[in-house]
């Protein structure tokens, strides 16, 4: 959605590496935006965003406008199902049938062989892979792990909003994750004791407001209720006015993830 950083910077690299050809879609897409979220707000930088493909080798820019995507009498809407009612759909009614309305848009415009997705949007990537798979439209979804800043806090365009004392009351968000991977590598497997631990480190750090904390299962996002050998933990909360996300795969790979 534009405002690129390195973590967009990554996907990219990706891309360019891994393919003949690599094509950059950079759309604020207005439907996955809530009536109180900040879709007017939204960091945009379009000329940055443009130099940087260059940079890194992109072959083409798709930089459509909004009434190119939505001309007027469009009504036909994806929506995605189970996999997008949890988490982030749960807490952003319609987010998702507008990320899966404009991705399957993107995809039928440019016919990519594949496509790169961040894990920092993990719920978004799973969304996107049940969209692909189900409705057949011959992409294969790729994972990329999240970057992240050399103290932990993952690559946002929204860290941008951020004042130099919220930037770091964020940090309590990877400490969070972090001690519960620690414990994982101690052999903790009980769901409710990791998101215990989470939410404890997290809320000892003065400032951020936790929305929720999950531990569920990678692949179709369902939250446990018992030990498992895999799990997703994923978090949200606000720092100030702003808005982040984070989470954190124990015992399985992205690659597996699909």
């Amino acid at each position: 959605m534009g405002a690129l950083h390195e973590g967009h910077a990554s996907l990219v690299k990706r891309a360019v590496g891994e393919n003949d050809l690599a094509v950059v879609s950079i759309f604020v897409n207005p439907t996955q935006f809530g009536p109180h979220e900040d879709f007017g707000a939204y960091p945009r930088d379009e000329p940055a965003d443009l130099a940087l493909c260059q940079k890194l080798g992109a072959a083409l820019v798709f930089a459509p406008s909004a009434e190119e995507m939505y001309p007027a009498g469009d009504a036909t809407r994806v929506q995605p199902g189970p996999i997008a009612a949890r988490l982030e759909g749960a807490a952003r009614p319609g987010h998702f049938a507008g990320v899966a309305t404009v991705l399957t848009k993107l995809f039928a415009i440019v016919r990519p062989d594949v496509a790169y997705f961040g894990q920092k949007d993990f719920q978004q990537l799973r969304v996107v892979q049940t969209v692909a798979r189900d409705l057949r439209l011959a992409v294969r979804i790729t994972g990329c792990p999240t970057v992240r800043e050399p103290d932990g806090l993952a690559i946002s365009s929204r860290n941008r909003y951020l004042s130099g004392d919220e930037r770091k009351r964020a940090l309590a968000i990877p400490r969070g994750l972090s001690a519960a991977k620690e414990d994982w590598s101690r052999g903790e497997r009980d769901p409710l004791k990791l998101r215990d631990r989470v939410q404890r480190v997290v809320s000892a750090g003065t400032g951020v407001a936790l929305e929720y904390v999950s531990v569920a299962d990678p692949i179709t996002l369902a939250e446990l209720d018992r030990p498992a050998e895999r799990a997703l933990i994923s978090l949200a909360g606000r720092v100030g006015k702003t808005r982040l996300i984070d989470n954190l795969l124990l015992g399985i790979a992205l690659e597996e993830v699909a």
